[in-house]
């Protein structure tokens, strides 16, 4: 697979065929009010394309990148909290960023940090990074040992760690050739040692989040009991967010839920610290922004 059809096969994959492919947002499936939409960040002093958000623990800064699409640059970016809904922007991400697609960042508690990027691709294929963050900074970046497919065409994205670093919720595509993944499923990987190792029970654990559609960009709590992610129906043409809960970590998850105040091409769910905003970024006029919504008590 070339770098041009690994770009592709990470998550602009959906941005660049979507837009022109007339895909609405899902409204007819079973859905959940439990949040309400909140409108729209501002990330002070940015101006540009945000996606992929992922709101970093114990400080709440955001993390992003670009548009992950061509002809963009697609790199990793950072932005200071002021609070839930303003953010000012510092700048690209130090020690992350190549001439490749690099995006989808996430961070665990202890300060290790997770993205994607397609700068090996070719020669290994491995796509997602870890590497340690601090102030803006990531240092000692290598390639996370253990899950990469070791098959051609396969390819491992939408990449989040949990906040106590012991599971990784990935994405699986198959590629045959098109901008579009013949399929995509979310994975899940447990810490041992200083690789990861594949849950031998991940096809039950993510049974019911798992279809014959596109699942990406998962998002899980800081208990692990709440999962969300991106559903994409080519066939429907119908794009949503999802949230599926279980009784403990370890158990299966349970039948999906469409988050109903996430309307609108939306993609890529994120949960604050605290659970309680819940961030995604969404097409509007051409431009993809970041918004929330807020978990109802």
């Amino acid at each position: 697979m070339s770098d041009g059809a690994a770009r592709s096969a990470e998550f602009a994959l959906i941005c660049a065929l979507l837009v022109g492919c007339a895909i609405r947002g899902a409204t007819d499936l079973p859905a959940t009010n439990d949040f309400t939409e909140a409108g729209c960040v501002q990330i002070v002093g940015y101006v540009g394309d945000a996606m992929e958000p992922f709101i970093a623990p114990k400080t709440g800064d955001l993390l992003f990148n670009n548009r992950n699409s061509p002809p963009e640059q697609t790199d990793l970016h950072w932005a200071r909290r002021i609070d839930d809904s303003h953010f000012q922007y510092v700048g690209p991400i130090e020690g992350t960023n190549s001439p490749a697609l690099d995006g989808v960042p996430s961070v665990d508690e202890d300060g290790n940090f997770y993205f994607v990027s397609t700068r090996s691709y070719d020669e290994t294929l491995s796509s997602i990074y870890t590497g340690h963050w601090a102030s803006g900074t990531v240092t000692d970046v290598e390639i996370v040992r253990g899950i990469a497919p070791e098959q051609r065409g396969l390819v491992d994205f939408d990449a989040e760690i949990s906040r106590d670093g012991d599971s990784l919720f990935y994405v699986e595509g198959r590629f045959s050739g098109g901008q579009m993944p013949d399929s995509a499923d979310i994975e899940l990987a447990h810490r041992m040692g200083d690789r990861f190792v594949r849950d031998t029970f991940s096809d039950v654990l993510l049974g019911s989040v798992n279809t014959p559609a596109l699942e990406y960009a998962p998002a899980i709590s800081v208990d692990r009991r709440e999962l969300f992610f991106t559903r994409l129906d080519p066939h429907a043409r119908t794009i949503a967010i999802y949230r599926t809960k279980r009784i403990g970590a370890g158990q299966p998850f349970g039948p999906p839920e469409r988050v109903a105040a996430a309307d609108g091409f939306v993609e890529a769910p994120a949960l604050s610290p605290d659970g309680d905003t819940l961030y995604f970024h969404r097409l509007d006029a051409g431009r993809f922004h970041i918004c929330r919504a807020t978990r109802n008590h």
